[in-house]
């Protein structure tokens, strides 16, 4: 049975209908370097350090910043922190700073000395891009040596979007080798600024080490089984996951068509709500939006609602059962993070909220686990996406599995998906269960009369990073991860991941609140009450504000 028709229909299935196709738009684009710090200029006093769009469109206004200055600055503290330097560990999270940034930023700088007026919500609003999503003006590596260097020549919608927006694409991020890990061939291990003997988590490891370390002022990641939320919570950051359907993926290499999807990474909810404005929406170059048509705030906004008071009436239900079978509640680390899940729980209650702790959902762990295998995709997916490519260095799927230039443990899963197709008779029982637990999920919200749904997005803290994960398939194995973050993908349903406080170890926590399908608006809002009601966030010490002028 094909994809397409594999796929339950009606109001609960929100899950993509057919194998995404991209069509292709060439495009040219010149050759570029790693940028260096490129301009002499005195670091102006404004410190970016948890800048946020607000405070940097304020201080626009007040004529203290320009956005050449704004932009330099964030160059330098990549220059100054992200790479390794006399033997000491660091970040490893930008992958390429773009050559034309500070370009963009004096020509917006014109703009803005001739009008007074800002070219767009995010003007000026440098932002890092997970590099598994196009860049006309630079390389798209996937994580990966095989790609290092190749330019695709096109702009993925989301890219197009956030700079018809006004944004400065700054930098592409390291991500785990063709989206799964946190590490690669094309630039190795990304670190977590909190400590950087851990993994900063997932294949979206570059932008949440990046945002968290202040490299730009908010990111794009991307969530096939959690690739947002995880580094939003091991980086004391906010990620959504939106709907399956409210973001474009066309430009972006996919691995599960049904579960991908791109989401913004911030310090912020109200700035994760103001990237998801500019971002969200119908595109036709990847049919499956228009499941988002007539879903969104009716004035595209979904920052224009946010209150401190936002939790009061609203019901959180929170679900005790731990999702993951390497979860090990006997570990001290388990009892830490327990600790920090508890107190939050507590604070939504403390901010208004009626907290139904806890929710039983019948078979949650027998559905996720008969709904975890999300291999038949990737080959059929990947061959198409890279058919409208005509100069990638590979054509295949194959090529890229069997391809001695992958890391061995990235190499393992990607041959594991070989040969697996949509007709497979184990894949029409994925998504039966994937359905299953889909209305389960809906029914348990019915039943307790819930607004969302409350978890930890890892029941440990983040894992010490393995000396030989670039070399050993198996380096991993029995790496505890505890994590709660497959969920939402598996139903397609979004989660917003906040901060939730830091462990006694300080190490960072978060939380996710899954919603039904479509109300993201209301996951910002109750975000936004419970952030401005605890203010968890606070920057890694290892990336500190660098010396004023």
């Amino acid at each position: 049975m094909k994809l397409r028709q594999s796929l339950a229909a009606g109001g609960a299935a929100v899950v993509f209908a057919g194998l995404l196709t991209f069509s292709p738009q060439p495009a040219t684009a010149a050759p570029i370097q790693r940028t260096e710090a490129a301009s002499k200029a005195k670091r102006p006093s404004f410190d970016v350090t948890e800048a946020t769009i607000e405070s940097i469109h304020k201080a626009f206004a007040s004529h203290k910043l320009t956005c050449v200055d704004l932009v330099q600055s964030y160059i330098d503290r990549i220059n100054a922190y992200d790479k390794p330097a006399d033997g000491k560990l660091a970040t490893n999270a930008i992958q390429t700073v773009n050559s034309t940034a500070l370009t963009r930023a004096a020509e917006l700088d014109a703009a803005y000395a001739k009008s007074s007026r800002l070219t767009g919500p995010l003007h000026c609003i440098p932002v890092l891009v997970k590099d598994q999503v196009e860049t006309a003006d630079m390389p798209t590596t996937y994580g990966s040596a095989i790609f290092k260097g190749f330019q695709s020549g096109r702009d993925a919608t989301i890219i197009t979007k956030l700079r018809a927006a006004g944004a400065v694409i700054l930098a592409k991020t390291n991500m785990g080798e063709f989206a799964s890990g946190y590490a690669g061939s094309a630039f190795g291990v990304c670190r977590n600024p909190y400590d950087l003997t851990r993994s900063p988590s997932s294949s979206s490891c570059g932008t949440g080490a990046g945002i968290a370390a202040n490299y730009g002022a908010v990111g794009i990641a991307e969530d096939t089984g959690g690739s947002v939320r995880a580094p939003a919570g091991a980086n004391n950051l906010v990620g959504l996951r939106p709907t399956t359907p409210l973001i474009s993926r066309y430009g972006m290499i996919p691995a599960t068509p049904t579960r991908d999807t791109l989401g913004p990474l911030t310090r912020t909810v109200k700035d994760a709500a103001i990237v998801t404005s500019v971002i969200a929406g119908y595109d036709p170059n990847d049919p499956l939006t228009a499941y988002s048509v007539g879903r969104m705030p009716a004035d595209g906004k979904y920052q224009d609602h946010l209150s401190k008071d936002a939790l009061k009436g609203k019901r959180i239900g929170v679900i005790r059962e731990t999702m993951a079978s390497d979860t090990d509640p006997t570990t001290p680390d388990y009892a830490r993070v327990r600790a920090v899940v508890d107190k939050a729980y507590a604070d939504l209650s403390a901010l208004g909220a009626t907290v139904i702790d806890p929710i039983v959902v019948p078979n949650l762990k027998t559905l996720m686990s008969a709904a975890t295998d999300y291999r038949g995709e990737t080959e059929e997916a990947i061959n198409a996406y890279l058919k409208q490519l005509p100069h990638a260095p590979v054509s295949s799927f194959a090529q890229i599995a069997n391809s001695p230039l992958v890391t061995p443990t990235r190499r393992a899963g990607l041959r594991s998906a070989l040969g697996k197709t949509t007709n497979d008779p184990a894949y029409l029982k994925e998504m039966q269960a994937r359905e299953k637990l889909r209305q389960t999920m809906l029914k348990v919200m019915a039943d307790n009369h819930l607004d969302a749904i409350a978890y930890p997005v890892a029941y440990h803290e983040p894992p010490i990073i393995p000396d030989d994960i670039l070399t050993n398939p198996n380096a991993t194995n029995g790496v505890l991860t505890g994590t709660n973050r497959y969920l939402s993908p598996m139903i397609g349903f979004p989660a917003l991941a906040v901060p939730a406080g830091f462990t006694s170890t300080n190490l960072p926590v978060g939380i996710d609140l899954l919603g039904r399908p479509f109300t993201e608006e209301m996951l910002f809002q109750v975000g936004y009450a419970y952030e401005q009601g605890t203010k968890h966030r606070k920057p890694p010490s290892t990336t500190p504000p660098l010396p004023t002028p």
